[in-house]
């Protein structure tokens, strides 16, 4: 329990120290995430918060895992740093997203193939148990790279990214404590603890982002422990088996895996890139419904945890039918949203001729509409 607790203080106390030294060298450097019409932030935003959070990461797993009991780890630990510096350069000097998919590719080889951590059986989900050794690592490397770009993909807003990575990373640190895998619990508590302080500088008015290198290593740290606890979590002598534990890693996960899954789908629907941007993940439809960064945020977070009690509680259904629950209740969710967020129009007013050069108040007025709002225009 101290290694957990040092590792919390560690990787805290790092991250805390080092974002405000990233943001004054940002700052001298011009080092900014601007604003455009996808994004949400009206000013510059420095966005190499993730450094902090590598940072304190990597220095609190380095000190506090034991060596000899995490042989693993050390393919871990370089999957990392190619992530790190796949993030780095996107967030100083973009790069493609096909080099980017590649460098994902690199970081799941080596936690895989080299780590040891793989898929073996999908325990019970559409009466499927174990899986055969191609198909196994074929949905293993899918598995690791999905997880990666959830984390990316829904780091759109203040805050939010960051919160449901400490929340995924606290309880999968939570059970490998409990199992006495204290190795994988420090990984876990170290993310966790690196989060809680970028957290206090990332919370609307935003003053750091953490870019991809921050949400990239969330994802794959978030992989490696959604792997392993699905593995472990079945086995007959472990001290607190889980029933059903591909299911609740869903659940862990549902809003960054689920909404990740949906926006890749439509983009596939209309024939483009699932890494082209656009305004269809779950927090701009309610940011298009009036609802502050702080406000989603928490709303998002909470419904997360209602996911994984729920699934928790239902557990002994069976993973079949727990992840059908989620699809259902998710993807209503996000039906309801659709149907209700407003939908902006152009109206014209009034259009009169008036002489060249001249502008009066009944000329043509473009006004924008919403299904909330009503206009009334009296001659």
């Amino acid at each position: 329990m101290f290694d957990v607790l040092f590792s919390i203080a560690i990787s805290f106390a790092i991250t805390f120290l080092a974002i405000p030294v990233i943001i004054t060298v940002a700052e001298q450097k011009k080092l900014f995430d601007i604003p455009d019409a996808r994004k949400v932030h009206q000013s510059p935003i420095p966005s190499l918060g993730g450094l902090g959070i590598f940072a304190g990461f990597m220095l609190a797993c380095l000190i506090a895992i034991p060596y000899l009991a995490a042989t693993d780890f050390q393919y871990y630990f370089a999957a990392a740093f190619v992530i790190f510096f796949l993030g780095l350069k996107d967030d100083i000097l973009v790069i493609s997203p096909i080099k980017k998919f590649i460098g994902q590719v690199l970081a799941a080889f080596l936690i895989i193939y080299k780590g040891n951590i793989q898929i073996k059986s999908m325990y019970g989900f559409m009466g499927i148990h174990e899986l055969p050794e191609m198909f196994s690592l074929v949905l293993t490397y899918l598995t690791v790279i999905v997880i990666i770009n959830s984390f990316n993909l829904i780091d759109g807003i203040d805050g939010l990214a960051g919160s449901l990575g400490l929340l995924a990373s606290s309880i999968f640190g939570f059970y490998f404590l409990q199992v006495n895998m204290l190795a994988y619990s420090i990984l876990a508590f170290s993310l966790a603890g690196s989060l809680m302080a970028f957290l206090i500088f990332n919370f609307q008015p935003a003053k750091i982002f953490m870019g991809d290198t921050g949400s990239l290593l969330i994802g794959l740290v978030n992989a490696i422990l959604v792997i392993k606890f699905i593995s472990v979590a079945n086995q007959a002598d472990i001290t607190y088996p889980v029933i059903a534990s591909p299911a609740i890693s869903i659940a862990i996960l549902v809003i960054p895996l689920m909404d990740t899954l949906r926006v890749f789908a439509i983009r596939a629907f209309q024939r483009r890139s699932p890494f082209s941007p656009d305004r269809n993940h779950i927090h701009h439809l309610l940011l298009d419904r009036g609802f502050s960064h702080r406000n989603i945020t928490l709303l998002l977070v909470s419904i997360n945890v209602l996911f994984i009690l729920a699934a928790y509680a239902g557990r002994n259904l069976g993973c079949t039918w727990i992840i059908l629950a989620i699809l259902i209740v998710f993807f209503s969710g996000i039906a309801a949203l659709y149907y209700t967020r407003p939908r902006t129009r152009l109206f014209v007013a009034k259009t009169i001729d008036v002489p060249e050069g001249e502008l009066t108040s009944t000329s043509t007025k473009i006004v924008p509409l919403t299904t909330d709002t009503i206009l009334e225009h009296k001659n």
